[in-house]
């Protein structure tokens, strides 16, 4: 009994020595960027309702509930979490969620949309513009843009590639993790392409342009 008791004490012991780290979480971080993207662009499908499982209980042939015997010590010493009986989370409970509800976020989200909408749209659905590999918009095509358009178009798109840098970097800030910058670009990046409509062009990863 003696030898079964030392284990919580020298897991304890252990975890005091152990560094948490807090990890960059991607899957949060894309959720974040959908969210914003798709207010930029607009006019997405909404997605689908998942549809709920009928439950088979009751019915014949439905899984029955089966009682266990006990568990003995050692196999309920492999399910307790000792780091939480410790104190210590780990660095999975540890991550932040990505936030994108500050003020200085929500204002530049503003001005993305309006101007995707009023100067932008129109040039993607023509081919004159595209998602560009490093989550800004470029001009793929400026014939396709009529000549007294098109220093307007420029403008548009350099005022929309400040404020694309000028959110990731605000996003990373925000969360309180400035080196996360270069990751939530590549997040945001793909997205951009992801919620696009088809027909739009993008950029791959070599800088050769595709339609959607």
């Amino acid at each position: 009994m003696r030898r079964w008791m030392g284990i919580p004490v020298a897991a304890v012991m252990l975890t005091a020595c152990v560094t948490i780290n807090v990890y960059f979480p991607a899957a949060e971080a894309k959720e974040a960027a959908k969210e914003f993207v798709e207010k930029v662009i607009g006019d997405q499908a909404p997605a689908a309702t998942p549809q709920a499982q009928p439950s088979d209980g009751g019915k014949p042939g439905g899984s029955a509930s089966v009682s266990r015997p006990g568990l003995e010590w050692g196999q309920l010493a492999s399910r307790i979490d000792w780091l939480s009986l410790a104190g210590i989370g780990s660095a999975h409970a540890q991550s932040p969620d990505i936030s994108i509800k500050t003020p200085a976020i929500q204002a530049i989200q503003s001005r993305m949309a309006q101007r995707f909408d009023s100067q932008l749209r129109a040039h993607f659905d023509s081919g004159a513009l595209g998602f560009a590999s490093n989550g800004t918009v470029a001009v793929r095509d400026a014939s396709k843009i009529p000549l007294s358009d098109r220093v307007g178009v420029n403008q548009a798109v350099a005022d929309q590639g400040r404020d694309s840098a000028a959110v990731y970097r605000e996003i990373a800030v925000a969360n309180n993790h400035p080196e996360w910058e270069g990751q939530i670009r590549q997040v945001f990046a793909r997205q951009w392409v992801d919620s696009a409509k088809g027909g739009w062009w993008y950029q791959d990863a070599g800088g050769g342009w595709k339609q959607k």
